[in-house]
């Protein structure tokens, strides 16, 4: 009874931890209660009728985005998020109300925000030359986007985009190569408040259009039970092989990560039924927490979402939204099965065993139980895929019929059960309303991450890019590893404090275009996509590095563990994601780029795979037992050949067009490391760790 209550405990507060991320820290009761979900239900109701019904000008659109999500951050987010002492200081952090200074900050916010739809007409006669009408609701657009993204993301953000902005006027008064001409502020405010160069820039455009629906659409089948299936059928297929609730794990989180867009949410979702049932089988708490985090993380990772940025990189790199799906597909789906490997690895080396037969849920009822979450989901592929429909128009007509499944499954729940038929139409608008309001709470934070994030975007488009480029040149001696290396350290620290999509719009507009630039001056020439790939997967990375990773706090209060010590060990097991981006950077084979031929594909994931799988052996010290020293350096070996097998037949100096007998060679090498660890294990038994 006491592990039941510490278990219920630690998911509370993991759901607490991902409510403040998400949805923000106030629990409001009188007569206001309603305010925050009828502006995030009509939010999600705009969102949905952009796709059938209006037809509106792009700035518009972006326009009451933003509006909608600003108003909303400053609802839900008391401007102190620990209570303060004394009167105003407890008025200016209240949690259980809203206040009035807050409905003001609100309405002037969405004013400010659609101050160029009310002017319009005006605006679009003085082109470039602003009234100060313009520069007074421009600065107060800036400071009230820079207050929400700090109330609803912390002063990572903020801070970083304020120094941009400092930059930009105090350029002239700096030191050599980073010195700047400056600007104006009627210029800074025009690029940034007024033309599509700034916060109503693409990355709003894309929130706008595309990503808010497909989180609506994770939020309606997270609403409808879709997180709790997925657990259930993963631990149906997973639960009784060695280590069996740690790859129940992996496979839940690939299951929901593909639509969630959120470590954090994932973590909570997944996590809550994961994490106990790891620790039972024997799992340490902090590795339990472990691999939560890691496969919450890596969800990110998986089309066709991949954490909501992959239609933003579509729009960066200039490349069809399928063009980055197929891009990212051997990577991901590699990196997951190989984090299912390292759970199978960490069972051996624990001498763990799976859970049994009467542990499990039956397979093929659990299937049949919840197949209606399964088919929105191919219905979606279908759309996108086959159908070669536009992102937005795919996620709804899938958002449609996951709506109608969900109506006939109540209808038919209730006919079964001999329950009201009444009753049964309650429960589907009250679901449906739940997710149309947890789909607008779940966005405020994006849609004022992009925004807050175009800021940057238009100081860099105002002239820094190139001295951007200068100063990465400098710091790196013109070696292109160490510009990689920097890039990587950037992500990872700047994305501690950040989303993954507003992370990967700062990084790419930063470093992406420096990386290609300074490879083509090192003589490594690749395609945009792989440098805003390497950007986004470091991004994802930062979510579980310490000391901020929130999914490592949200997986450690389910745990009982350390957090700091959960998320060092979820790095360690991310270590093989970090290694990928390098790779793919010099051997673009990995993503597909210029491969179409479908046996070239199957061999590419096939070596990539056992490649990854050599690695995870190596970083975990244990195959089919412990590592010898020599044995881990053909594993590494193994890892390199895998990966660069052109790299490898340059360095022998022999043609490309033996790279196969290479990579065959690398693989007989794997498979003699394999035999060597058998027989020894066979001879000599391995004691449990």
């Amino acid at each position: 009874m006491s592990e039941e209550l510490e278990i219920n405990e630690g998911s509370r507060e993991a759901l607490k931890i991902a409510e403040e991320a998400e949805f923000g820290i106030r629990h409001i009761e009188g007569k206001l209660a309603f305010l925050i979900p009828v502006i995030a239900a009509a939010w999600s109701i705009f969102q949905l009728s952009l796709a059938t019904v209006f037809i509106l000008d792009s700035v518009v659109i972006r326009a009451v985005h933003l509006a909608f999500a600003i108003s909303l951050v400053y609802l839900s987010r008391p401007l102190f998020k620990k209570p303060k002492k004394g009167r105003l200081g407890a008025y200016l952090s209240a949690q259980d109300r809203i206040t009035t200074l807050d409905i003001v900050l609100a309405l002037v916010a969405a004013v400010a925000a659609l101050y160029v739809v009310i002017d319009y007409q005006g605006l679009s006669t003085r082109p470039g030359s602003l009234i100060p009408r313009d520069i007074v609701v421009g600065l107060v657009l800036v400071v009230f986007v820079l207050e929400a993204a700090r109330r609803a993301l912390g002063p990572v953000l903020p801070i970083v985009a304020g120094v941009f902005i400092a930059y930009s006027f105090l350029g002239p008064y700096m030191p050599g190569v980073i010195a700047f001409k400056g600007v104006s502020l009627g210029r800074f405010i025009n690029q940034i408040t007024i033309s599509t160069q700034g916060i109503y820039g693409i990355p709003l455009d894309v929130s706008a259009t595309i990503v808010f629906l497909f989180v609506l659409f994770g939020s309606m089948l997270d609403q409808a039970g879709a997180g709790r299936y997925f657990v259930q059928l993963a631990f149906s297929l997973m639960g009784r092989f060695k280590g069996g609730p740690a790859k129940a794990a992996v496979l839940a989180s690939g299951l929901t990560g593909m639509v969630s867009g959120s470590s954090i949410a994932n973590v909570v979702t997944t996590g809550t039924f994961t994490i106990p049932m790891m620790k039972k089988v024997g799992y340490p708490a902090h590795k339990a927490g472990a691999v939560e985090v890691a496969c919450s993380t890596n969800g990110q990772l998986m089309p066709p979402v991949m954490g909501a940025a992959a239609f933003i990189i579509a729009e960066y790199a200039n490349v069809e939204y399928l063009a980055v799906v197929k891009a990212a597909f051997i990577p991901a789906v590699v990196s997951y099965i190989a984090l299912m490997y390292i759970t199978h690895l960490e069972a051996g080396k624990l001498g763990l065993k799976g859970l049994t037969k009467d542990q499990i849920p039956p397979f093929w009822s659990t299937f049949i139980g919840g197949v209606y979450y399964i088919i929105p989901i191919l219905f979606l592929i279908y759309e996108l895929v086959i159908m070669r429909r536009s992102p937005q128009l795919a996620v709804f007509r899938a958002i449609t019929a996951l709506a109608a499944l969900v109506v006939v499954k109540n209808f038919i729940e209730a006919y079964s059960h001999g329950r009201s038929m009444k009753q049964a139409a309650i429960d589907s608008i009250l679901l449906l309303w739940r997710s149309l309001v947890a789909g607008g709470r779940g966005m405020m934070g994006i849609g004022v991450a992009v925004a807050a994030a175009g800021i940057i975007v238009g100081v860099v488009t105002l002239g820094l890019g190139g001295i951007i480029t200068e100063v990465i040149e400098v710091l790196s001696g013109g070696n292109f590893i160490l510009i990689l290396f920097i890039t990587a350290f950037a992500c990872l620290l700047l994305g501690m404090g950040l989303p993954t999509t507003a992370n990967y719009i700062v990084m790419a507009s930063l470093t992406a275009p420096v990386i290609v630039t300074l490879g083509a001056k090192a003589g490594v020439v690749f395609p945009l996509i792989a440098a805003h790939l390497f950007v986004f997967f470091f991004g994802i990375l930062a979510d579980d590095t310490p000391p901020v990773g929130l999914a490592a706090f949200a997986a450690s209060a389910i745990a009982k563990s350390n957090p700091i010590k959960t998320g060092i060990q979820g790095f360690t097991y991310d270590i093989r994601t970090a290694l990928l981006p390098f790779m793919f950077i010099f051997n673009t084979d990995l993503l597909l780029v210029d491969v179409h031929a479908g046996w070239r594909i199957a061999w590419i994931f096939f070596t990539t795979l056992i490649a990854m799988f050599a690695f995870a052996a190596t970083t975990q010290n244990f195959f089919v037992t412990r590592n010898r020293w020599y044995e881990s350096i053909l594993l590494l070996l193994t890892t390199f050949i895998l990966l660069r097998p052109y790299y490898t037949t340059n360095f022998l100096g022999i043609d490309e067009s033996y790279r196969y007998v290479v990579s065959i060679f690398a693989l007989f090498v794997y498979g003699g490391v394999f035999m060597l660890q058998n027989g020894r294990k066979r001879r000599v038994p391995q004691p449990a760790a």
